[in-house]
């Protein structure tokens, strides 16, 4: 009987991606997966440590480990990989309060996840390989990707740009780019595999220099993407505002395939605090930005990084991140407290001077205020029809459909129902033996995008119905 493991993943799109490859790899070693840590001989924790209540979730879930092993007698290989493992190394053992971790696997280091359990399997001592390795290659084909519709696809390892408060140049390492070809032929491999949306991923993805072609640059990358047979949608995470010039946003604006949404991260809106955190641009400047781009692409809805409780923010500083938050319109936004992240520059040169009691107030107020643009936003597209790529059942209700417009916005309806057979689809959006028992299969529908006409609006997403036949309604884009 095969071996079983279990990958569970705390943050990012990349950790995501990265734990899809180690489930590729471990495949092809001859485990099996499993849903249940009570059956696994391997369970890898994927770990994050941007922010500090990400870190604490590892802790957490090796304690819980630790009284699983206690209560079960199983003892399976637990393996931390991850930004805290590369962070942290051989300091973890000590850490965990117990035997609990075998192999302590960086960043750089994936490939060797089959060979360090193996290892450690066999050895009383704990297996630590944090050391780094500039080999962005992976073979192709072996990640085992875990969403039907959209494929993460790496394009930068790494950063260089060092921000004050960001752990990732100290976790992920310097910048290193994968080639043009092996990027297309990842995303070619993930559209023969029924994928219909790429991400490409980077920390900073309009940093990218081709490799292999001295001319190739990201604009140019989204356009090699746009030309592949099968994709559907393109988006990518993230572009720094600094590096973001009219090449970019008119790729975005003209390649049809690339989605009409950009995440441009903030971090703050006071030009004080932006040079404190090295971020090299100012207020003033991303709203030039931001300008230029809503004027260069029609229609385009914009998302934010925000961070509250900076070293010295004062109440005036927070007042222009929330003014700056109402000018820019955001339709979603990512926001954080501060906190203080080992080995980064203001750990070492800014002493963490906003109390806890301010940034909890601040990060309320910001939240309100966003939740109230992000409503507004909405609501003005009720009336309106839009383009969904169906990604999932609904969560909440057995009957309902939940996908994404070109601008990110979640769109949830019900499945479609009567008069399917007259819109074309050939009636495998239903299950049942008879037309008057058939019900609508909300999992057929995954993959296919349709027209949806938007009824309601929340804060977080809207709701609508299916426009399968007959006429659609306004045209719009949320």
């Amino acid at each position: 009987m095969a071996k079983k493991y279990l990958i569970e993943t705390f943050g990012c799109q990349m950790n995501v991606h990265d734990s899809e490859r180690m489930a590729g790899l471990l495949d092809q070693a001859g485990y099996e997966a499993t849903t249940e840590d009570t059956d696994a001989d391997v369970i890898v924790i994927n770990t994050c440590s941007v922010r500090e209540h990400a870190e604490e979730k590892l802790y957490t879930r090796l304690g819980e480990l630790r009284v699983l092993q206690d209560e079960t007698g199983r003892d399976p290989v637990v393996a931390v990989a991850g930004c805290v493992a590369q962070q942290e190394g051989e300091s973890l053992l000590a850490k965990s309060n117990g035997h609990v971790i075998d192999v302590i696997m960086g960043t750089q280091r994936l490939k060797m996840l089959p060979a360090l359990v193996e290892k450690a399997a066999r050895s009383p001592f704990a297996e630590v390989d944090i050391n780094p390795w500039d080999d962005v290659t992976f073979p192709l084909g072996l990640a085992r990707r875990s969403d039907p519709v959209k494929a993460y696809v790496t394009i930068i390892e790494g950063c260089n740009d060092h921000c004050a408060f960001c752990v990732v140049p100290y976790t992920r390492g310097h910048e290193r780019m994968r080639t043009k070809a092996d990027i297309l032929a990842d995303v070619r491999d993930a559209v023969d595999s029924g994928r219909r949306e790429i991400q490409l991923l980077g920390q900073i993805v309009n940093h990218y220099q081709a490799p292999d072609d001295p001319a190739g640059d990201f604009a140019d990358l989204l356009a090699a993407v746009n030309d592949v047979a099968g994709v559907e949608r393109i988006r990518f995470a993230s572009p720094h505002p600094r590096h973001t010039g009219t090449r970019l946003i008119e790729a975005v604006r003209d390649l049809p395939k690339v989605c009409k949404h950009m995440h441009l991260p903030v971090q703050s809106g006071s030009s004080r605090i932006l040079k404190a955190m090295r971020r090299r641009y100012t207020r003033e400047r991303y709203l030039e930005l931001v300008a230029q781009i809503r004027e260069t692409i029609p229609g385009v809805t914009l998302s934010t990084d925000m961070i509250v409780g900076f070293p010295g923010e004062s109440a005036g500083d927070f007042e222009e991140t929330l003014s700056l938050t109402e000018a820019a319109q955001y339709h979603s936004m990512f926001s954080f407290k501060y906190s203080v992240r080992p080995n980064t520059l203001a750990s070492r040169r800014l002493p963490d001077d906003v109390s806890e009691a301010e940034k909890t107030a601040r990060i309320v107020a910001l939240q309100s205020l966003q939740r109230e643009i992000q409503t507004r936003l909405h609501e003005r597209a009720v009336g309106t029809t839009v383009d969904v790529l169906i990604d999932s059942a609904g969560r909440r209700r057995d009957a309902e459909i939940s996908g994404r417009t070109s601008g990110n916005t979640v769109v949830n309806c019900p499945v479609p129902g009567l008069g399917i057979r007259d819109s074309g689809f050939d009636g495998s959006g239903f299950v049942g033996s008879s037309p008057e028992s058939r019900l609508p299969n909300p999992d057929a529908w995954i993959g296919r995008t349709i027209p949806v006409l938007i009824r309601r609006a929340g804060p977080h997403s809207v709701w609508g119905e299916a426009v399968i036949s007959g006429v659609r309604g306004q045209q719009g884009r949320c």
